[in-house]
């Protein structure tokens, strides 16, 4: 009883994804790029899911080599709402159950100077400037916010099944959130921050709805702080990765330094495989909450 009893604790029973499906938007770079080679590397078969062919495709021929899972592109728009249906009929079509959705897809907007000097100078830099405009706040809620409303409903039924497939299982829900969504700053984006912070509010309502309504689906959130991605640097290279010098974190956070692939692995399946784990939000930001406050 006793050695049974240890094999389950092994971290290859606790956190094999063999068998398991899961659905990554935004995958072709980045954060999203890390969580689609977590969860393949570790056995699960993920769709990746992008507006950009070309990059979907780069990845699932860079990254299927060594991988115990599967990498498969399907181009879709998510902010899109007949996309996701035919997304959706065409996950069905293929697949009985959805075991992982990681609503990872988001944009920011233009930065803009937030502190002033007096309050004619706070309404020039941030109502004044032309590029400051209602469009791209909805632009950003519909990509950061709404997506992650109409994807969630929409799978649920795929969702739900994964526990009729998959012994003790329930189908569960990562949305990819942000530290600037919880801090107190606006950090030069009011909406993007804003944005973050109705996706963290979005996760609690969904996991509490749905738990309402007796359905074996857990959503939670990960708030990532600074990660090399096409947002946070320049572009990314051959590899879809980006580089970010460790030097410009010393002093900055207490980790002093951005955040690794192995990082964001690490809190993606440790979501994906804990089952008792629901509602929550896990900042994964080297203690860059500690240093800028709530």
């Amino acid at each position: 009883m006793g050695r049974q009893s240890n094999d389950r604790l092994i971290s290859n029973a606790l956190f094999n994804l063999k068998g398991r499906v899961a659905l990554v938007t935004g995958a072709g770079s980045g954060i999203g790029l890390m969580i689609t080679q977590a969860l393949a590397v570790n056995g699960a078969k993920v769709y990746i899911v992008g507006r950009t062919a070309e990059k979907l495709d780069r990845v699932a021929e860079k990254y299927k080599d060594g991988i115990d899972g599967e990498i498969i592109p399907l181009t879709a728009d998510v902010t899109k709402k007949e996309d996701i249906t035919k997304l959706v009929e065409e996950i069905s079509s293929r697949e009985k159950c959805l075991c992982v959705l990681v609503n990872n897809a988001g944009i920011a907007g233009d930065t803009f100077q937030n502190e002033a000097k007096s309050a004619d100078e706070f309404k020039k830099n941030l109502f004044d400037p032309e590029n400051a405009t209602f469009e791209m706040w909805n632009d950003t809620y519909r990509t950061n916010v709404s997506q992650i409303y109409f994807m969630t409903t929409a799978f649920s039924p795929l969702l739900q099944k994964a526990s009729e497939h998959h012994t003790d299982y329930s189908g569960t829900v990562i949305n990819i959130a942000s530290i600037s969504g919880m801090v107190k700053t606006p950090q030069h984006h009011f909406e993007y921050n804003a944005s973050k912070a109705a996706a963290l509010h979005l996760t609690r309502m969904l996991a509490n709805t749905i738990a309402e309504n007796g359905l074996k689906i857990r959503v939670n959130s990960i708030s990532p702080g600074v990660f090399p991605s096409e947002m946070t640097t320049d572009g990314s290279g051959d590899d879809q990765k980006s580089h970010i010098p460790k030097e410009q974190f010393e002093g900055k956070v207490p980790a002093a330094r951005p955040g690794k692939e192995e990082d964001m692995a690490r809190a993606v399946i440790h979501f994906v495989v804990n089952q008792y784990i629901n509602g929550q939000n896990l900042a994964v930001d080297g203690g860059y909450t500690l240093s800028a406050g709530l």
